[in-house]
């Protein structure tokens, strides 16, 4: 019995000594953790800040972004306008003869009838290329 309380008084200082070692790498260890957390507290709190800062300035911009929209989708059909009366009034000499031998004016709206009798002598091809140059003329009805 002597002999196990020498062995466990000798093994003592030893464990002793594991024991600091062992709390001192914990303390460390809680050491990088609390800075790692401060760090991460920091960016939390600079993301929640960039988030309310930025809740006030998309009323702005939306307010502007609808703005030219509005003014884009009004250009868009003034052009729309523009562009349906510019559209081309005038035929090819070939059409505008054809039209003059069967006494139709060329700039006044055709129907359909007399222009079945005008392009009477006419292939098909042909049929189907005047009509088409009077349809995007705008004198076909």
């Amino acid at each position: 019995m002597e002999q196990t309380s020498e062995t466990n008084n000798a093994a003592t200082p030893d464990i002793a000594g594991k024991l600091a070692e062992a709390t001192q790498a914990m303390a460390e260890v809680l050491h990088n953790i609390n800075a790692q957390f401060d760090a991460l507290h920091a960016k939390i709190d600079r993301i929640v800040a960039a988030v309310e800062e930025g809740d006030m300035e998309p009323v702005a911009e939306d307010t502007a972004i609808r703005e030219k929209l509005a003014s884009a989708e009004k250009a868009n059909q003034d052009l729309k306008a523009q562009a349906e009366q510019a559209r081309r009034k005038t035929l090819s000499p070939l059409v505008t003869t054809l039209l003059a031998k069967e006494g139709v004016e060329g700039d006044a709206l055709i129907e359909t009838p007399v222009l079945e009798k005008a392009l009477g002598g006419l292939s098909i091809e042909q049929r189907i290329a005047v009509k088409a140059e009077l349809a995007r003329a705008g004198i076909l009805t």
